[in-house]
């Protein structure tokens, strides 16, 4: 009996697999931080004979390379890809013999890339599953945009005839095992549920419903911006990445704190928002491990600058450095552990606030002109991403998506600044650049689907 165990990396939206028969396995698209795989091999007292990756990651440095020299696995990576380290190339009509009960078969489905290709999951009694990579995701399929725009309607049509071609090829009740889609921008759309299999997907997944044009159109309209630090990841996975190293950050004084802080660099606090909003230690950047830190960081900051991690305990700084190695920040410049207390030295005045409202104290303001404890918007700024606004916006809104504020501050008009995301993260983290700026900020931190209800004039 064949197990494929899932190794999810939430922060990123992705998942990685190990398979085993009992005594040999299988890993798919590992992420850089192979100690999680390592570990469950161990567990699960199995030797890993394969390391398999279904294409060129653009979202996550890969762990495949330094996982299959660590174990003396066999390292399958498309033959069509032009690579410079020692790998097994396998195309579309290989069988790879695990063992006597589990064998891999390579199926090229290109789309998500040009090479891409899924592994299908034999065991004794036929087919369990596939490996999907960024193809047939849960519902959706992986995006076609990140080799260029040039490229994208091209991919469209190739991830159209990929799916089919993983339908016609398995039955109904085989699974289906993606690495992308539970939040990783690498998908067209979100995933539905967390488990499926072909015939779900041949009833739900339109890539398996709609004609050829109608899919290319309707995943061409729904592609958004994703984040700047995809374009390290690609040639980072071609090069060969180098190993994890997760040795712990130099520990950073209040002074230095200050002095970073005070030349411009991203001093970063990990805390969640409300412990940031009730104090924090001025000109630090909120981006809590509590939500997708990593993703939101790596594309906010130019690449290369240096970062300094600020966490409640040194198991927080170290979740933290684990997350951003994972996108190829290797070694922050600094770290601190503790509370603002102390990263400011006992000096209160280097400590702030921020005032956090709602979107019926926003109402509240817009309508009669003041806002009681708060001081009255000037400029209420929306920092979600383009299609999130063109499906509705407060009326009168500036709008910046989250990723473009630290370059576009300038441009927001004088006066105080309320600032709203969706549901208070981006917003928090956009509250503590506008802060840092040296601007008068009040936080929505509330949900936006309430907005209207809440007597928000609203705009299409």
């Amino acid at each position: 009996m064949l197990d494929v165990r899932v190794i999810e990396t939430s922060s990123l939206g992705d998942r990685s697999y190990l398979a085993h028969d009992g005594e040999l396995a299988v890993v798919v698209d590992p992420q850089r931080d192979i100690d999680r795989i390592a570990a469950l091999a161990g567990r699960l007292g199995v030797r890993v004979a394969w390391v398999l990756e279904t294409h060129v990651h653009n979202d996550y440095v890969s762990g495949g390379l330094h996982l299959a020299r660590l174990t003396g696995a066999r390292y399958g990576v498309s033959a069509a890809d032009d690579v410079p380290f020692e790998r097994v190339a396998v195309r579309e009509g290989d069988v790879i013999e695990v063992s006597g009960r589990m064998r891999i078969r390579p199926v090229a489905t290109p789309g998500h890339t040009f090479h891409h290709l899924s592994y299908v999951l034999d065991g004794p009694d036929g087919p369990a599953g596939v490996f999907t990579g960024g193809s047939l995701l849960l519902g959706t399929t992986g995006r076609t945009d990140l080799l260029g725009q040039d490229h994208a309607h091209e991919l469209a049509r190739h991830q159209h005839s990929s799916a089919r071609r993983l339908a016609d090829l398995l039955p109904d009740g085989a699974a289906v095992w993606p690495t992308h889609g539970f939040g990783s921008f690498c998908s067209a759309g979100q995933a539905e549920g967390e488990a499926s299999s072909i015939g779900r997907e041949r009833r739900h997944n339109p890539a398996l419903t709609l004609a050829e044009g109608e899919f290319v159109e309707q995943t061409l309209a729904g592609l958004d911006v994703y984040p700047a630090y995809y374009a390290h990841m690609g040639p980072r996975n071609a090069a060969g990445p180098d190993p994890i190293d997760l040795t712990p950050a130099r520990t950073a004084g209040p002074d230095e704190l200050r002095r970073r802080i005070d030349d411009g660099e991203w001093v970063v606090d990990l805390r969640s928002r409300k412990a940031f909003v009730h104090s924090h230690l001025a000109g630090t950047v909120s981006l809590g491990l509590d939500g997708p830190m990593a993703t939101w960081l790596g594309w906010l900051i130019d690449w290369g600058a240096p970062i300094t991690l600020l966490g409640e305990t040194p198991e927080d700084v170290a979740q933290a450095q684990r997350e951003l190695a994972r996108i190829g920040i290797d070694r922050p410049a600094a770290a601190a552990s503790g509370g603002p207390e102390e990263w400011a030295g006992g000096r209160s005045g280097l400590l702030a606030s921020l005032p956090a409202a709602t979107f019926a104290d926003l109402a509240a303001a817009l309508r009669h002109g003041h806002a009681g404890a708060y001081p009255p918007p000037a400029v209420v700024l929306d920092v979600r991403l383009p299609h999130e606004w063109r499906d509705g916006h407060v009326r009168g809104a500036v709008h910046i998506p989250l990723p473009e504020l630290p370059h576009r501050i300038g441009e927001i008009p004088a006066g105080p600044v309320w600032v709203h995301c969706a549901s208070g993260y981006r917003a928090t983290a956009a509250a503590s650049l506008l802060a840092r700026a040296g601007r008068t900020v009040v936080l929505i931190d509330d949900v936006f689907t309430g907005a209207a209800d809440a007597g928000v004039p609203m705009a299409a």
